[in-house]
């Protein structure tokens, strides 16, 4: 049993001990420590130091629980020097240190060696970069491989659990590619049966059976995304029959929306109720950055250009009018840069846009396609997107290109009698998805997600007129007929900007339920 000696010095409370155990026991349980950290942990002989730190820890830990049992004075470390306890500190023991102390001495040898554990394991399985990738395709395969006998048992939703598997493990593989795209296409999914064709030939273009299935899937594309475009088409005729009065107010919401949204997919953190506040007051938002206000003026006044100058001439695009759009929008942000062509090499992601010494000619000869015989024959939601890809696939600004593509492709849309297509923030990330998807070569993608945004956008306009429509009054109607108005919420010629009304946050965002 542990005694407790006399008080050496009272004001110090240095307490002697008496030990009632001979030096084999106490050596005992050292050793004894130090081997149930060695059990325990497996640790390396590299790490022998640690054990033995871990060893005294658990020796102190004896005596803790000791005294703590006897209420006796607890020594402090340096009367331990018997035991050539030599822990370099003199630091009187307590309930909590001790405990915490070796708890995170364990912790700390734990993860070492977890982690020295890790890299040996890494190392042996992963001799190269290109170890953990073909692991990866072999996880494919075999999932592929249970997929189809998924199919052959006739489980299909677990067959397409394991499609999915496999295409997350090995994106690019052909013969995965392919295979889940026939799943889909048997479960008629055939526009994303084609898509997954499509990119299993980026990848092999000699891949015979994907080349058979898009032969076969390419006619029935074509032919749904041709009656798409004419249900929107049919949509937009509908729009001639809106009162004005109905369309004038629309038109002035989804002035708000656009600029809102165009910003906001850019990364403006300005909400739609402080977009609405800067356009009609123009005064600063409290907490809001400069840079981000002036992204906003940049859009109003693009949208004016655009509005007054350009939309109702005759003749064709000129390089000019790009210029002009882009210097508007960026004029508050980079007035060096704003309306010029970069000189300099810039990055977007993954894609790396041409040279800054062929910006100049190849921007020549996007504007000759603008306005080519190809480019004119093509439905006005084709054209527009593929007005739209071209000029951010060129880059030819070091900033600004996302907002000068969405006012081009806006512009050609409303020259073909559509309204302004919004593309939501909220959907940014499949607007960014299917851009990449047209960097890889498949620009159908973004096309068709454009469509998407054109039908949302009429839909919201011929929803906003059955609500609207009850609020207008017939002495409004007649006062209002006589004038015509742009889409983009002013009347043809004005020159001053024009102020869209107040209304709710976010009504014309998208139909109830739409």
């Amino acid at each position: 049993m542990w005694t407790a000696g006399g008080v050496e010095n009272s004001s110090s409370a240095t307490w002697k001990f008496g030990l009632d155990m001979n030096l084999f026991t106490a050596s005992s349980i050292f050793l004894n420590g130090m081997l149930l950290a060695i059990l325990l942990l497996q640790v390396p002989q590299s790490n022998y130091k640690d054990v033995l730190r871990i060893a005294k820890k658990l020796f102190l830990d004896h005596f803790y629980v000791r005294f703590a049992e006897e209420n006796s004075p607890v020594p402090r470390v340096r009367d331990l020097a018997p035991f050539d306890l030599d822990f370099g500190t003199d630091v009187t023991l307590r309930d909590e240190s001790a405990l915490e102390e070796q708890h995170d001495l364990l912790k700390e040898l734990r993860e070492r060696h977890s982690t020295s554990l890790m890299v040996k394991r890494s190392e042996e399985q992963q001799p190269g970069d290109g170890g953990s990738s073909e692991t990866k395709c072999n996880e494919a395969h075999a999932s592929l491989h249970a997929a189809m006998e998924m199919l052959g048992r006739e489980k299909a939703e677990k067959a397409d659990r394991l499609f999915r598997h496999a295409l997350a493990l090995c994106p690019d593989d052909p013969e995965v590619l392919t295979r889940y795209g026939e799943f889909l296409e048997s479960g008629r999914e055939v526009v994303e049966a084609d898509k997954l064709y499509t990119r299993a030939l980026l990848v092999c273009p000699a891949h015979s059976r994907a080349l058979a299935n898009k032969q076969r899937t390419y006619r029935l594309v074509d032919e749904l995304d041709a009656a798409f475009l004419a249900s929107l088409d049919a949509k937009k005729n509908r729009l001639l029959k809106i009162p004005k009065p109905v369309l004038r107010r629309i038109k002035k919401e989804a002035y708000f929306q656009h600029i809102y949204h165009s910003v906001g997919i850019e990364g403006n953190t300005m909400s739609l109720a402080q977009t609405r506040v800067i356009l009609e007051t123009r005064l600063a938002v409290g907490g809001k950055s400069l840079m981000e206000h002036n992204e906003i003026v940049g859009m109003d006044e693009a949208l004016r250009y655009i509005n007054t100058t350009l939309l109702h001439r005759l003749g064709q695009i000129q390089k000019q009018d790009i210029l002009e759009i882009h210097r508007r929008v960026m004029g508050f942000v980079d007035v060096e840069e704003a309306g010029r062509l970069r000189r300099t090499q810039v990055f977007v992601g993954s894609h790396v846009p041409p040279k800054a010494t062929e910006v100049e000619m190849l921007f020549d000869e996007f504007v000759r396609w603008l306005n080519s015989a190809e480019a004119m024959i093509l439905h006005h939601i084709k054209f527009a997107a593929l007005a739209h890809y071209k000029l951010v696939h060129l880059h030819p600004f070091v900033d600004g290109n996302g907002r000068t593509a969405r006012l081009l492709m806006n512009w050609i849309l409303m020259q073909g009698g559509y309204p302004p297509v919004i593309i939501r923030k909220q959907d940014r990330f499949e607007y960014y998805e299917t851009l990449e998807q047209g960097n890889k070569g498949d620009v159908r993608p973004f096309m068709r997600f454009i469509a998407r945004c054109a039908d949302n956008t009429l839909g919201v306009y011929l929803w906003a007129e059955r609500e609207l429509g009850k609020e207008i009054d017939d002495h409004t109607a007649e006062e209002e007929d006589s004038s015509s108005y742009s889409w983009l919420g002013g009347h043809e010629g004005e020159s001053e900007r024009v102020i869209p009304v107040s209304s709710t946050s976010e009504t014309f965002m998208r139909p109830p339920g739409g």
